[in-house]
């Protein structure tokens, strides 16, 4: 049996694979942008800027909706997610906002204890990743949210499979010390 939020993600796939009305365009951004702002904010720290991302992600997602293929339920989600960080992406590469420092191998060898998160709320936590620099940030949201391997990230901001651990390594390190420090 198919539930109805299936129901409404085909018959949405439907209208806007047809031309797409304005209602079935409004239909969409009001199912999702909330998730979508959530995505974009991960990767682009100005609220602003989070604007004009959004604004890319669904001139592509309805340019381009024809070509999605519905494959279950979180499959329309998945894909708009996916626009959208590669909107983000886009936008760093474009206005030059990731840059990335190699790491010492002293430095890579560095361990310290995990912070205590328990008693941090998840948009203070947010907040704090958006505080980490873009190509940490960066590098951080893929690894950690999107669950891409170094050599994924690799690929995808044109750079070395080391310098993908190497920013992961700080930005975690950096992140554990501003928990710390929320956490005084």
């Amino acid at each position: 049996m198919i539930s109805s939020e299936t129901e409404q993600e085909l018959q949405l796939l439907h209208l806007l694979k047809q031309g797409g009305d304005a209602a079935a365009h409004r239909a969409l951004y009001s199912a999702y942008i909330r998730h979508l702002t959530a995505v974009c904010s991960r990767y682009v720290a100005n609220d602003e800027d989070v604007k004009d991302v959004l604004q890319e992600s669904f001139i592509r997602i309805f340019s381009q909706i024809a070509s999605f293929e519905y494959r279950g339920k979180g499959s329309l989600k998945g894909w708009l997610t996916k626009v959208t960080v590669n909107e983000a992406l886009k936008f760093l590469n474009r206005n030059n906002r990731i840059t990335f420092v190699e790491m010492t191998e002293n430095e890579l060898d560095f361990h310290d204890e995990p912070p205590d998160i328990d008693r941090i709320p998840a948009s203070a936590i947010h907040s704090l990743i958006r505080e980490l620099p873009d190509g940490y940030r960066t590098i951080f949201n893929l690894y950690v949210i999107e669950n891409r391997s170094h050599k994924e990230i690799a690929a995808l901001l044109g750079i070395k499979e080391s310098t993908s651990a190497s920013q992961l390594h700080r930005a975690k390190s950096m992140l554990a010390a501003k928990i710390r420090q929320y956490n005084v």
